[in-house]
């Protein structure tokens, strides 16, 4: 892996955990930065690198750096309720790169890819929300999707615009590489 990557899978890592601190706090899992900061990451790096990313940045949190929500770290937080969310980072930001590697690195394009990463984090964190705290599918879907779908199609707007505005510039200076359709 080329030094440049390193450094954007890293630095990408970072912006998950500076975003995860933005938060507003809910019975079970809190509305957070993370999603968006996985939209931007998966838009900007495209699948591969976004989803090393997020590995990343998934291990630093589990060894216990104050990475996640509520400057939280550690296996009891990956094992929790809020568990599956960041493992849905993983394969959402996979996804949605890999959508916008086979398409066009456009905001309606990367709209519609950010909003299939959206579903792919609530189907996997509902799932382990349920199991882990031992609820009903209703009420998992209830407290650990429901109340996510509206601000997370804004978090998808907001990843696709800046998300390609950022991409074209850093192609334009030779950081990235452009896409081949």
């Amino acid at each position: 892996m080329k030094v440049k990557n390193i450094i954007l899978c890293s630095l990408f890592a970072a912006i998950t955990a500076i975003l995860a601190q933005l938060e507003i706090p809910l019975p079970y899992v809190p509305i957070s930065g993370q999603t968006l900061a996985v939209g931007l990451t998966a838009t900007i790096l495209g699948s591969k690198l976004g989803a090393i990313s997020m590995i990343c940045y998934t291990c630093l949190g589990a060894v216990g750096l104050p990475a996640f929500a509520g400057a939280s770290g550690g296996i009891g937080v990956l094992a929790g309720p809020t568990g599956g969310y960041i493992f849905g980072f993983i394969a959402a930001a996979y996804i949605t790169g890999y959508i916008l590697e086979k398409t066009t690195y456009s905001i309606p394009t990367a709209l519609a890819a950010n909003i299939v990463g959206m579903i792919i984090i609530l189907i996997i964190g509902t799932i382990q929300l349920k199991f882990a705290v031992d609820i009903s599918w209703g009420k998992s879907l209830s407290v650990g999707a429901y109340p996510f779908i509206a601000v997370g199609l804004i978090k998808a707007f907001l990843a696709s615009w800046i998300g390609i505005t950022v991409r074209n510039r850093l192609v334009h200076a030779n950081l990235l590489q452009k896409a081949s359709y």
